[in-house]
Order: C-alpha cells, then structure tokens, then sequence
C-alpha cells in the first residue's frame, strides 16, 4: 500500500516519465523523448506529442526528417519506409536523444 502511495505521489509531482498513449508515438514530457527507444516495421509511422510547456523540434541526425517547432500538444509524423537505426534529437535542447530502429 505504501509503494502504490509513493508511485502516486511521484507521479502527480511529476516525477515519472510520461508514457505513449497510442501505439507508435512518442511523448514528449519533462524535457524528455518517451520511449527513449522504440522497434517497429517498416511503413510504420510515428507520432511524436509535445506535452511540454515548452517548444521542441524532431530532429533526424541523418537529416532525413526535421519538424517545425512543436507547441504543447502539438505533433509530428513520419513514416519510416526503410529498415535501419534512426537518432532522434531535439534542435532546441540536444540533450534529449531517442533512437528508432526499423525492421
């Protein structure tokens, strides 16, 4: 009972990572890609959900695919065609990483 009550507590203040409410996206919280890493076939596309108060961008490292800003609850698609490992960063905070592997 008391580790339900602390994994509630944590998570109205914040503290646990958000996670995708729809297969195939990516959520992006507490300055934060949710997953860090996702495995999905080819011709499958991702949604990417800014649920931060601050504007972030999707980001190829290869340049294959870039967004706009995104605002809070804004998205982002893209739909991955070909097998192989894509890095995913933010162009605003390049802190925040996420790698998709496609099969």
């Amino acid at each position: 009972m008391l580790r339900a009550i602390v994994l509630l507590t944590a998570a109205f203040a914040g503290g646990l990572p958000a996670h995708a409410e729809e297969p195939n996206q990516v959520v992006i919280k507490n300055f934060m890609f949710s997953p860090m890493a996702m495995t999905v076939k080819a011709g499958t596309t991702v949604t990417w959900k800014n649920m931060d108060g601050e504007p972030h961008t999707v980001v190829n490292d290869a340049g294959i695919f870039r967004s706009a800003a995104l605002d809070q609850n804004d998205t982002y698609q893209f739909k991955f065609d070909k097998p192989g490992v894509y890095k995913v960063f933010c162009g605003i905070h390049p802190y925040m990483k996420a790698t998709i592997t496609v099969q």
